[in-house]
């Protein structure tokens, strides 16, 4: 499997939900199942039934956290000296041309992209259209709507 690209922050983020998942999450589940089997008939115990499905969730989500944090590639953004390059893990503010409306967003990885805080996945058509560009560029972005043409208004590495 290919190396993740991962913020600090979202590695954070991914640890502290193993940690829920595993110390708090599981034995949460471990215990309903074992007050539904004391329900009696486990064919016809819906209680029983709705446990392991959650239980069955709660162990894939752990074993996919776990494969993403052994192949994460921490990328620490305020270490790397600017040099106002659209990168993984910067913060870019652009102009979208058309419209006139300007925008900010941080390139961060799949698991931490949240568009309501402005955090887009590397692997978004902006993402994809923006790395390797720099200050006052102007770039054009192949979007489902059609092209969309942005300048770049100023790149940080916060």
């Amino acid at each position: 499997m290919n190396q993740i690209p991962m913020t600090v922050y979202g590695f954070k983020k991914l640890r502290k939900e193993l940690n829920y998942l595993k110390n708090i999450r599981r034995p949460e589940i471990i215990k309903i199942i074992a007050e539904a089997r004391e329900y009696g008939d486990l064919k016809e115990n819906a209680e029983y039934h709705a446990a392991r499905e959650q239980q069955g969730f709660c162990e894939g989500r752990i074993q996919e956290i776990e494969t993403k944090l052994s192949h994460a590639c921490i990328i620490d953004i305020t270490k790397i000296s600017p040099n106002n390059t659209v990168i993984f893990g910067s913060t870019v503010s652009i102009k979208n041309l058309n419209t006139g409306i300007t925008q900010t967003y941080r390139i961060v990885g799949d698991d931490e992209a949240d568009f309501k805080k402005n955090m887009i996945s590397i692997n978004s058509p902006i993402a994809r259209g923006l790395i390797g560009k720099k200050d006052g560029d102007i770039v054009i972005i192949r979007t489902p709507g059609g092209e969309v043409e942005y300048k770049i208004l100023k790149v940080e590495y916060i």
